[in-house]
């Protein structure tokens, strides 16, 4: 389940075995800091988990959805140009022609968005609902390289 506040339960966290579902951990209380995404697997040490660091403050677990789809929005508060996504997508400039996502509606599913193209950088779990800002999501900027369907189940 989720745990807002992993510090009460765990001093220290060397390795993480996930045993079935994913989830999505922090390295801050209250499910901030930077993000990291795990499937079903061993995690023998951090570097395992792409952390420089051990620590795990926080930790959700991620929902099994239906169906994928959001709403993609180039300005604050869903103004601007809209797009609509229902499967993955490896380079948000070659597919949109934008490079920032200010804000989004997820409707259906749960997503990773990633700051570079090609899954690679920092990840953000998405999960259904709206966010009228990218800090909502707790994004750095509005910069979204790629985009990705949580299917590991």
């Amino acid at each position: 389940n989720d745990c807002a506040d992993l510090m009460c339960i765990l001093k220290n966290c060397n390795s993480i075995k996930v045993e079935s579902g994913c989830f999505m951990i922090y390295e801050k209380s209250n499910y901030s800091g930077n993000q990291y995404y795990l499937k079903r697997g061993e995690y023998p040490d951090s570097q395992h988990w792409m952390s420089a660091i051990a620590s795990v403050c926080s930790c959700r677990l991620i929902h099994q959805p239906g169906a994928f789809n959001m709403r993609l929005y180039e300005r604050l508060e869903f103004g601007g140009k809209m797009m609509d996504l229902m499967d993955d997508c490896p380079s948000v400039i070659d597919r949109f022609q934008v490079n920032d996502i200010f804000s989004c509606n997820v409707t259906d599913g749960n997503w990773l968005f990633y700051e570079h193209p090609n899954y690679c950088g920092r990840m953000y779990l998405i999960r259904p609902g709206e966010y009228k800002r990218f800090i909502e999501w707790g994004g750095r900027s509005a910069r979204v390289g790629s985009i990705k369907r949580i299917l590991d189940y």
